[in-house]
């Protein structure tokens, strides 16, 4: 298995556990994310898990999702030869159906046995996309609150809110989350989508570091390129808005002008507008990232460890 090796050393005290939560087949900027933690010192992986999502459900079944995202994990993991690095699970495969009911899976099984687990380094969750697994951990066990932190990519622009795409995939699951006590870091739509890169940048940059940059690079276009009537991409860029998961834990902590602290909304069902009839407690919205720091922190990485 390959291990990353850089020339310079992450204080053990610095260093923090890590469990990734991606719904890594919905599109092509998941990959690039999973990869980036994983050549990330600070993170002591602790497990991977693979969420579900319905963008392109029709291409792997009804139920199948997590799944196809299992399997993209694995593959992301073998081209990087660090296959074992940590224990791989499945979550849910459908969103929950009400605030009250969990629903068993791997994944959520997976966070509850570590955050249960005694160690003196943090423990934070990294979620990009659907938080249904974290949401059935937290109802199947609540302590679990106080013993990690979430990071999640997802929800509208504040103050309103509004449909966004990873809250989409379960409004139950993200207000359990939301009516929770755990601790939680959220990027919303418009601070991850600063994350655009131009297909000739990652062509340059991801391509050309072995066979994990091929791959990288190669999905991204070929995902593209079959979905021409999509909106949102221009044409000669995308949006790699999964990776500011790592970076806010990169970033130093008294950089406080990148986020504000503020109570937790509720999400509405019918159109995911964000409510603040109910006092929940506060937890770190962020409103900006140094963008520059994120994207060349990750081409380093690769190049330094697939040159």
């Amino acid at each position: 298995m390959r291990k990353i090796k850089y020339k310079f050393e992450v204080p053990d005290m610095k260093k923090v556990r890590m469990i990734v939560h991606t719904d890594c087949k919905n599109e092509a900027d998941d990959q690039y994310a999973l990869v980036h933690h994983l050549l990330t010192p600070k993170f002591i992986m602790k497990g991977i898990v693979a969420g579900h999502f319905n963008r392109t459900s029709g291409k792997w079944g009804d139920g199948c999702t997590a799944r196809a995202s299992l399997l993209e994990v694995k593959k992301i993991l073998e081209l990087m030869d660090m296959e074992g690095i940590c224990p791989v699970a499945k979550g849910a495969e459908y969103p929950l159906d009400n605030e009250q009911e969990a629903v068993w899976s791997q994944g959520a099984q997976l966070i509850i046995d570590e955050a249960m687990r005694e160690d003196t380094h943090p423990l934070f969750v990294a979620v990009q996309g659907a938080l249904t697994d974290v949401a059935c951990a937290i109802l199947l066990k609540p302590e679990i609150c106080e013993r990690m932190t979430v990071i999640w990519i997802g929800g509208g622009a504040y103050p309103a809110g509004g449909w966004e795409f990873n809250v989409s995939q379960d409004i139950a699951a993200a207000n359990v989350v939301m009516k929770s006590q755990v601790p939680l870091w959220q990027i919303p739509s418009d601070v991850y989508e600063q994350m655009e890169v131009s297909y000739a940048e990652l062509e340059a940059r991801v391509q050309p570091r072995g066979a994990v940059g091929e791959y990288l690079f190669r999905q991204l276009v070929e995902f593209a390129s079959g979905h021409p009537d999509n909106p949102w991409p221009s044409g000669e860029s995308w949006c790699l808005g999964d990776s500011p998961s790592v970076y806010v834990l990169l970033e130093r902590e008294s950089k406080s002008s990148l986020y504000q602290e503020m109570a937790a909304p509720c999400i509405r069902y019918e159109n995911m507008m964000y409510s603040y009839e109910v006092t929940n407690r506060n937890i770190r919205v962020f409103r900006k990232l140094n963008v520059r720091m994120a994207l060349e922190d990750f081409y380093a990485k690769l190049k330094l460890n697939f040159s």
